[in-house]
């Protein structure tokens, strides 16, 4: 075929590059043979649009949706929403009944009140929703090339595509669909996929067609061509894919190689073209998704059963009244004498008939069930949804939670779980752009134990902070400018750059170690034809990382072929730059059980050398037996690297004879060649042969750049008693790093690390029996977990950290050993879960929030993270440059990690505290409210008849005090931002659920109870038998029912303000408008027709205003109610005070920085086992440890 025109060849065939990672499909009968049968019947075809059999009509669109409703289901499915809610469905009731005899009220008031609640709960709903189908209408809107019925490539958008379409996609555009990869601009026909979104790994991964179709190229060779394709049908699994694909009735078979998913991104590859073969929720990335939870916060399940709780006492309160009623009516007939003669009951109805007692006192209970209804907060649920999405506002607009660079706001995407912000007990968070910004930088290394580089990590920059060290200063000095810093190089030291290297004392060693950093490695140069700068397309950001530092440092690697690698170098005998050649003979892998990768090249001289990298675990065991003289120092220098919470790996060499290596490539090429089943087992040992009596170089050490401020952010969430867990797909290696990096994991930190590594499990592998292996692993697991916890019971006193790989964690998770695994967790201080599924972080997520049963939050930025997102209680994303799966099924997005910090600690703590006091609130002012209509109806012989006008009952909880408890709601502070930072054990109220227990409920309702006692008796002892009106008659109903209610509205918008921590010129109107409102219904409802405002027609004008009685017992009583609140508040305050009331006491006496006090708080916290903070102190141990120990030493 000829060369396609305008094509970029690539001369190099990169799969020799990648012998072990990359290669052509094998036929596996075994797995071919299930295709046709169940969970393997797909099929595909390509411009076979006209055959009427094709099935690719029966497939779904590759559009995809994340909302909760769609037209057909809003409206029934919101109304089960509401409906489920117990108080609503109460008040759907009595809105019923309202239209029959039994109602005492008007129907229009019990009805309206309802449908505005539940209307207003809907445009919430329906808002919310809207703003999510936004969001997918702009993932389903982005455009790809598709190939159309005229033989050319046209752009459409991403929801258009059908499976067996055929589209090319550019370099860096994400797959739009799951593809299976036909050709690319590579010879060898491979692209680079970068799979974070999906796995969290960084490090590209290398796909390669199969050779019928890598021929492909332009467009004319896509308009006849013909294919069917069959393979498995979808699944969750994103690391397997069977099928096979006919071509001219030929059929080849095809694996996971030939598979590109949706939602992975091309890296490194100028196109690629592929042919649909799943779209929309048969994608795997969508096939490990939920469909979006009807999430409710703790608090609102448990208030609920405080509306169960308040729901019984009606029925009690109800029951009293009825049973009273009936037996009181019995005794006004007896024999013919009539009791209570003025009410008739020789000729009455049903509802009080003497003669049928029973019946009577039955329909009474129904009559009493709606008239004590006020017990029940109907307002309770609009009041909170109108405070949450005030709430959510307040959390959007804040600034301190802005990213610039971005221009990223928070964003809390649904208002219901505010308040959980403020519980949080466990954090789970994903690794890869959630904690780390995806990018390495070559930061220190030591090179024949002299330390080189000045730089400085977010780790030490921390701990600096943490204790006040003059590092900071220092770290601004060497601070490398904007506009000269290097991606992948962050390395300041005047003895070695600039070429100074060649005045050091051991510049052969640090020629040697640049040079290896130079040749060791599987990376790709790309020479910018204009600049003639080289740039470098790498399988990992640090080997990327390596191989730019020794271009800086001298060392350019400029050119690759199938077997020779170039340099630049810079020669230290003449000062000069030389191009030199090596011949690359051998390139033995990294993988994570060999943790190393080492090269056999040839230099110009003729000799043969290995050069060898890896980990420290596995490097200074294949050092020479020779030591040289700067070992021990390494490896002080690799702890002290580790402890700046930076990647290491040790750097050795040395020389091969001919003899020696002539044996070892025949061993390595019969191993590679061979197809038996322990393959990797002779590779292993052909290499084990060569890499041997090493001479030590010295180490690199790399930061894995955390996102700006996690290390104080992970410091302050454990400061208020916040367990951390990270789940990755990363290996074990990267996340343990990462651990260190940001103090999950420190020096001295005991580690319990479950892997399935071990010989006699690897062993049973290769048998192939699956039930053996199965059997083995499992037992293996359980044994490292109770080791585990035996380690833990052994050592009480010393923190440990759980690391476990995603192979272990399968079988962690089985029914009958999660809990041990769970129990083993919860005891640990960190735990970090390695290369997981995103199955597998859902259902880890899902084991801590069921076997906790305390609020969990995930956090995440990829795809690969939604399960967890949807699983936990509260689903955080971060909106970054991967995509916006994360961010559409998120609760809250945020664009950094840090903006946790803030989000929980100041905005979770506030919502907490305010919905908590709210609710409390709402219960008290309703019980004073329906206890003096008890009372009333007690001092009545339970008549039925209301003690308050029907519109009067329905204005109090939408009217006179809904207003300042939605206030309260909204701006309340027990103590400012700053100090909800400063002071972070101030958080653990919410996970306590100190604000929300049973008995400060239940002490908020016997304050409300005693409250209506006061105001009742005091009221109608005041409006006694003596005058009231200027002809000296007494009050009647009218004027006691309006004072009694003045007194209600009064005395709980008081207790509003003796409640509130944080007054706004806001809440003052609102407060003392609400009682001005009452003042103005009596006027202008009192002066409408008397057939509407009944008693109350001209109540106030005529009667109430003129009497100074009325004035003075409004004063009297509403501050006799007050007495035993501010009496118990006062003594709890003095004697019994919590940390918030230290700490407004500090602010009030102008001691908000006064150290000791501050001490004195810290102490009274939870002991923080992790973070910034924990390393510090345990440095500071360790150094008291050691002055102790030279003391006590004679």
């Amino acid at each position: 075929m000829p060369e396609p025109r305008g094509r970029k060849q690539r001369k190099i065939r990169l799969s020799k590059l990648y012998s072990f990672g990359c290669g052509r499909s094998s036929f596996n009968p075994a797995e071919q043979s299930q295709l046709g049968g169940p969970g393997f019947s797909r099929v595909v075809e390509t411009n076979n649009e006209t055959n009427p059999d094709n099935p690719l009509s029966y497939f779904p669109s590759n559009s995809i949706s994340t909302t909760k409703y769609n037209v057909f289901t809003f409206l029934p499915k919101s109304l089960f929403e509401q409906f489920r809610r117990v108080a609503n469905m109460y008040f759907l009731v009595t809105a019923c009944l309202s239209f029959t005899d039994l109602a005492p009220y008007s129907s229009t008031s019990a009805v309206l009140p309802l449908a505005v609640v539940i209307l207003a709960t809907m445009i919430k709903e329906l808002v919310e929703d809207m703003r999510r189908k936004q969001q997918d209408d702009e993932v389903n809107g982005r455009k790809t090339l598709v190939l159309t019925a005229d033989g050319k490539f046209e752009q459409t958008k991403w929801k258009n595509l059908r499976v067996g379409d055929i589209v090319r996609i550019q370099k860096d555009e994400y797959f739009p669909a799951d593809l299976l990869f036909l050709s690319s601009n590579y010879d060898d026909s491979i692209c680079y996929v970068e799979t974070m979104n999906l796995d969290g790994e960084t490090n590209l991964k290398v796909k390669q067609s199969i050779d019928k179709t890598s021929i492909l190229q332009e467009e004319g060779d896509f308009i006849e061509f013909k294919t069917r394709i069959r393979c498995e049908d979808p699944n969750a699994d994103l690391y397997t894919f069977v099928g096979t694909i006919e071509i001219q009735e030929e059929g080849h078979p095809l694996s996971v190689q030939q598979l590109l998913l949706r939602d992975s991104k091309l890296r490194n590859t100028d196109y690629i073209y592929g042919v649909v073969v799943f779209t929309g929720h048969d994608t795997k990335v969508m096939q490990n998704s939920t469909s979006a939870p009807s999430k409710r916060s703790t608090i609102e399940r448990k208030m609920d059963k405080c509306i169960y709780l308040l729901l019984a006492l009606l029925v009690l309160i109800s029951s009293v009244g009825s049973v009273f009623f009936g037996i009181w009516t019995k005794e006004d007939l007896k024999n013919g004498k009539m009791k209570r003669w003025y009410l008739r009951p020789d000729d009455t109805t049903i509802f009080f008939d003497p003669k049928k007692a029973g019946i009577s006192a039955l329909l009474h209970f129904l009559t009493a069930m709606m008239l004590y209804g006020y017990f029940i907060p109907i307002s309770l649920y609009i009041s909170i949804e109108i405070v949450k999405l005030l709430q959510a506002q307040f959390i959007n607009r804040d600034i301190h939670m802005y990213h610039d660079e971005s221009d990223t706001p928070a964003h809390a995407r649904t208002s219901n779980l505010n308040e959980e912000l403020g519980q949080v007990d466990t954090i789970l968070s994903d690794k890869t752009g959630t904690l780390t910004c995806n990018s390495m930088e070559f930061i220190k290394c030591t090179i024949a134990g002299v330390a080189y580089g000045r730089g400085i990590t977010e780790v030490e920059k921390a701990m600096a902070r943490r204790k006040g060290s003059p590092l900071i200063i220092d770290e601004r000095e060497n601070e490398i400018p904007d506009g000269t810093k290097i991606k992948g190089f962050n390395f300041t030291d005047e003895r070695i750059i600039g070429g100074n290297w060649i005045r050091e004392e051991g510049r052969g060693i640090i020629e040697n170690f640049f040079r290896l950093l130079a040749v060791c490695h599987t990376c790709i140069p790309d020479v910018d034809e204009l600049s003639g700068r080289v740039s470098y397309e790498a399988e990992s950001p640090d080997e990327a990382s390596f191989v730019v530092a020794a271009r800086e440092i001298g060392f350019e690697f400029c050119q690759r072929t199938q077997n020779t690698v170039s340099l630049n170098e810079l020669d230290y005998l003449s000062g000069t730059i030389k191009k030199r050649t090596y011949d690359l003979l051998n390139i033995l892998e990294f993988n994570s059980t060999r943790k190393r990768m080492s090269v056999i090249v040839r230099d110009e001289n003729g000799k043969l050398l290995l050069l060898s990298k890896g980990a420290d675990s596995v490097m200074f065991e294949r050092l020479s037996k020779e030591k040289t003289d700067y070992e021990e120092i390494t490896k002080e220098h690799i702890n002290m690297y580790a402890d700046a919470g930076l990647r290491t790996l040790v750097l050795a060499y040395r020389e091969i004879d001919e003899n020696e290596y002539a044996y070892f490539n025949k061993q390595f090429t019969a191993a590679k060649n061979s197809v038996s089943a322990d393959r990797d087992e002779k590779i292993e040992e052909a290499a084990d042969m060569i890499e041997k009596d090493l001479i030590l170089l010295g180490a690199t050490a790399v930061e894995d750049k955390l996102q700006q401020g996690v290390p104080e952010c992970i410091d302050k969430l454990a400061q208020a008693g916040i367990k951390i867990w990270v789940l990755t797909g990363d290996k074990m290696e990267t996340a343990i790093n990462i651990g260190y990096a940001c103090s999950l994991l420190r020096q001295g930190m005991r580690q319990i690390s479950i892997t399935l590594d071990a010989p006699e499990i690897v062993s049973v592998e290769k048998s192939g029996d699956k039930d053996a292996i199965a059997k083995e692993s499992k037992q293996s697991v359980v044994k490292q977990i109770n080791d585990g916890k035996r380690l833990i019971n052994e050592f009480p006193n010393e923190s440990c950290a759980l690391i476990i790989d995603g192979k272990s964690l399968t079988y962690a998770l089985d029914d009958n050993t999660k809990q041990i695994f769970l129990n083993l967790a919860i005891g640990c201080s960190s735990v970090i879960c390695c290369r997981s599924s995103p199955k597998q972080k859902a259902l880890v997520t899902r084991l801590v929030k069921t076997g906790t049963r305390k609020v969990t939050l995930a956090i995440g930025d990829g795809a690969n993270d939604v399960g967890m997102l949807q699983e936990a209680d509260i689903g955080i994303g971060i909106s970054g440059a991967e995509g916006m799966q994360a961010v559409m099924a998120s609760d809250v997005s945020i664009a950094q990690f840090r903006f946790l910090e803030r989000l929980l600690l100041v905005h979770g703590h506030w919502c907490y505290r305010r919905i908590s006091s709210m609710i409390c609130y709402f219960f008290y002012k309703n019980v004073v409210f329906g206890m003096t209509m008890f009372i009333y109806e007690a001092y009545t012989s339970f008549s039925g008849q209301a003690a308050y006008n029907d519109w009067a009952m329905a204005g109090y909880n939408v009217i006179f005090t809904s207003l300042p408890v939605i206030a309260l709601g909204v701006l309340d502070q027990d103590v400012s931002a700053r100090f909800c930072l400063k002071f972070p054990m101030l958080y653990q109220e919410g996970p306590r659920n100190d604000l929300f227990r049973w008995s400060r409920i239940l002490s908020w309702m016997s304050n409300g109870v005693i409250t209506a006692v006061i105001i009742f008796f005091l009221v109608t002892f005041s409006f006694g038998p003596q005058p009231f009106r200027h002809d000296g008659q007494p009050a009647d109903k009218a004027p006691l029912s309006a004072a009694m209610y003045t007194c209600c509205v009064w005395v709980v918008n008081s207790q509003m303000a003796l409640s509130i921590s944080y007054f706004t010129l806001i809440q003052h109107i609102l407060i003392w408008g609400s009682a001005g409102l009452w003042y103005l219904f009596l006027v202008i409802y009192g002066a409408i027709t008397p057939s509407f405002s009944t008693t109350y027609y001209m109540v106030f004008v005529e009667e109430l205003a003129s009497a100074p009685s009325y004035w003075v017992v409004t004063l009297c009583v509403s501050v006799a109610a007050l007495v035993p609140y501010f009496a118990f508040k006062a003594v709890q305050t003095s004697f019994f005070p919590g940390l918030h009331d230290f700490i407004q006491w500090m602010r009030y006496k102008g001691r908000a920085e006064d150290q000791e006090v501050g001490q004195v708080i810290r102490q009274a916290s939870v002991r923080a086992t992790v973070g910034v903070s924990a390393r510090y102190d345990a440095r500071i141990n360790q150094q008291t440890g050691r002055v102790h120990h030279v003391v006590q030493t004679p």
